[in-house]
């Protein structure tokens, strides 16, 4: 029985796929959030009008990118086990039937002299083998250092002269703007190493979903051409730093190609996960239990709330520590425009002394602490505020 309910309100996108490789391995299906956007309009005179983009004196053209940044980027192959039926007829040979290895590509890259590789979580998910390619046609079998699902993060281990890895250095995806130029580098559909370039259309408000069911949060949009076997490689700013590592696409109905909508998990949560898996092999986040929707203004005043920003608790898992902390879930279920909403349970407003304004704010404070944390949590129950303690518990799977 499932336990665990998401902290957020995931909207499901019409084809959204995870990136993996040509052959899946098996890879639950995930959807992605998009939100609403704002389109915003820039007249000029016709004659002043320039479609080329400005370039400062640090950044890079696309070329001198590549040329930087390819050494470093991988193609990732990984087998596991047989496929389900596990067995083929190989043409003109007589006798019993063979396994059918399963086999997914993928790309990443190099983040050490030490040989340490970043990729996806769901480019070897489940593999037994795991062979990295480098631009110099060298091949090397790979280890697993540590995976978290929840970012969709994998880091992989190959025994290499320093001389021959190029680390990629990572950038500041909180610096990251819209309109930004970026190019990605890859391996689609299994193809020698490519660039694509493009711009960074949205940050901030994107959520994608993990591998596992679970959102992350403040993922780089871009329309930069990001197909199947991409998966794993770097999202470089226009000065050849890694931004993000490219996870997801949005694909229009009945598609399953690029249709300029993609999204990469930001450096700044990469470079907090890979520390853990390479001190650890492994990631452990707080966790409280609930699952609730952000509060807006507009929301605080059809439902009468008490502020106009915060967490409307809306469900408590039994067994949690929010359910040990006494936490109240909504009591009485209302759509409001097609949107279900459960009321009447508590307003969380501040964790740790510090304001909470909405669900991602909530878990990212949440991951400023470790299990086994006590905190105070500051909410509003029937118009009024308290203040309970609660210990933080350790997040758990979803599948």
């Amino acid at each position: 029985m499932d336990r665990v309910t998401l902290l957020s309100r995931a909207a499901a996108l019409v084809g959204v796929a995870v990136l993996g490789g040509l052959v899946a391995l098996g890879a639950a299906a995930v959807a992605g959030e998009l939100g609403d956007g704002t389109t915003t309009t820039v007249l000029r005179p016709a004659a002043s009008f320039d479609a080329t983009p400005a370039v400062s004196d640090d950044e890079l053209a696309v070329a001198e990118i590549y040329e930087r940044a390819a050494p470093g980027v991988v193609q990732i192959t990984s087998r596991a086990g047989v496929s389900d039926p596990p067995t083929r007829v190989v043409p003109s040979q007589p006798g019993p039937t063979q396994p059918l290895p399963q086999q997914a590509l993928g790309s990443g890259f190099v983040i050490d002299k030490t040989g340490h590789i970043v990729t996806n979580y769901h480019v070897i998910e489940g593999a037994e083998e795991m062979e990295v390619s480098f631009s110099n046609q060298d091949t090397l079998t790979a280890k697993l250092v540590g995976s978290d699902p929840s970012t969709d993060i994998a880091v992989l281990r190959v025994e290499a002269s320093s001389r021959g890895l190029t680390p990629l250095d990572f950038g500041d995806s909180d610096d990251v703007r819209v309109g930004d130029p970026v190019v990605a580098i890859g391996n689609p559909f299994g193809l020698a190493r490519s660039a694509s370039a493009g711009i960074v259309s949205a940050v901030q408000e994107r959520t994608i979903t993990a591998p596992n069911g679970y959102p992350i949060d403040h993922v780089i949009q871009t329309d930069a051409a990001i197909n199947s076997g991409n998966s794993g490689g770097p999202l470089l700013n226009a000065q050849g730093d890694v931004i993000g590592v490219n996870s997801q696409i949005s694909t229009a109905d009945g598609s399953r190609g690029n249709v300029g909508i993609g999204f990469a998990v930001p450096s700044n949560t990469v470079k907090n996960v890979v520390a853990q898996l390479i001190d650890k092999g492994k990631v452990d986040r707080a966790f409280i239990g609930i699952s609730g929707t952000s509060i807006d203004p507009e929301l605080a005043r059809l439902f009468r709330l008490p502020v106009d920003t915060g967490v409307l608790v809306e469900r408590v898992v039994e067994g949690t520590p929010a359910s040990e902390a006494g936490l109240r879930g909504g009591t009485s279920d209302v759509i409001v425009k097609g949107e279900s909403y459960r009321l009447g349970g508590d307003v969380i407003v501040a964790l740790g002394g510090r304001r909470v304004e909405s669900i991602e704010a909530l878990r990212d404070l949440l991951s400023t602490h470790k299990p086994g944390d006590t905190v105070a949590l500051e909410l509003y129950r029937d118009s009024k505020r308290k203040t309970v303690e609660i210990t933080l518990g350790r997040q758990p799977p979803l599948r």
